[in-house]
């Protein structure tokens, strides 16, 4: 059964980042992505001209729609849009994924039966919050409000996959670790040659170092990771595994961008293929 990744994001109108990015990369990556849009921005890979933000109470309703139908096998949560979103999902997803204890609970696709929010949980529901906060064009996506409100889904996540910027902004690395959740450091800002990416976890640190692919167009890099690892998680992988996969797919879009743009340009989620022209001679199954 595939998996179901429910992105909560912001939509991207140039495609490169939030939930076009998202819903690229689960799909490429085998899973089916749903979406609650926390956002609307005007944006192409210049910068961000406009944002507006979807009310909440309609985000909410997007997250019970697809709950209550479709089902949820992991969760991933990017730009939020506003403090009232931040506070309004972290009570959601806890209501709905819960049982006694305050533990997030989930049954992953591959277990069971297909289902809403009504059927038999097993286990501990991966949610990924990558705190969006700036743009890789460098226009600010969350204000000082709603990076505060960003502990409460903090405490509910199983991973946070801050970039360099964006652990400054939250306190460093003890203060996401002391809120209970691993970190994903991402280490594409600092300098050299290698990229670092660190895991630490209760059980210690492991790390993913590679060549840094230089290249402007990498707009939607934390986006893809973070979604990647979503559907790594949904479809029963480790977590150490999940996000090997995910830098592995991150990279391999980077390395395949399409050049669009003046500015910072999308990745090529599809790999620099058609997938239909590949597989359209195939007989479709009875």
């Amino acid at each position: 059964m595939t998996a179901r990744i429910l992105i909560i994001a912001g939509s991207d109108s140039g495609g490169g980042a939030g939930i076009q990015a998202d819903i690229k990369t689960v799909t490429m990556l085998g899973g089916h992505a749903t979406t609650a849009i926390t956002a609307i921005t005007a944006q192409n890979t210049l910068g961000v001209q406009a944002v507006h933000p979807v009310p909440t109470d309609i985000v909410l309703a997007q997250i019970d729609s697809v709950v209550s139908d479709i089902g949820v096998d992991a969760v991933k949560i990017g730009m939020i849009g506003s403090a009232e979103t931040a506070n309004a999902v972290a009570d959601r997803l806890t209501s709905l994924f819960s049982r006694e204890g305050g533990s997030p609970d989930w049954t992953p696709a591959f277990a069971g039966e297909q289902g809403g929010a009504g059927r038999h949980h097993q286990a501990r529901i991966p949610i990924i919050f990558d705190p969006v906060m700036i743009a890789t064009s460098g226009s600010v996506l969350a204000d000082p409000a709603t990076i505060a409100a960003f502990g409460r889904l903090m405490r509910i996540a199983t991973l946070v996959t801050p970039n360099l910027p964006e652990l400054a902004a939250l306190g460093g690395e003890a203060a996401v670790r002391a809120l209970g959740s691993a970190v994903l450091i991402k280490g594409g800002h600092a300098e050299g040659e290698q990229i670092t990416d660190r895991l630490v976890t209760d059980a210690g640190e492991t790390r993913w170092t590679n060549p840094r692919i230089e290249t402007r167009h990498a707009h939607g890099t934390g986006c893809t990771l973070a979604s990647g690892i979503a559907t790594g998680l949904a479809q029963g992988m480790p977590l150490d595994a999940a996000i090997e996969r995910a830098i592995a797919f991150v990279r391999a879009a980077l390395a395949h961008a399409p050049g669009l743009g003046a500015g910072h340009g999308p990745m090529g989620h599809a790999l620099g293929v058609s997938p239909f022209d590949q597989l359209k001679d195939r007989k479709c199954p009875a």
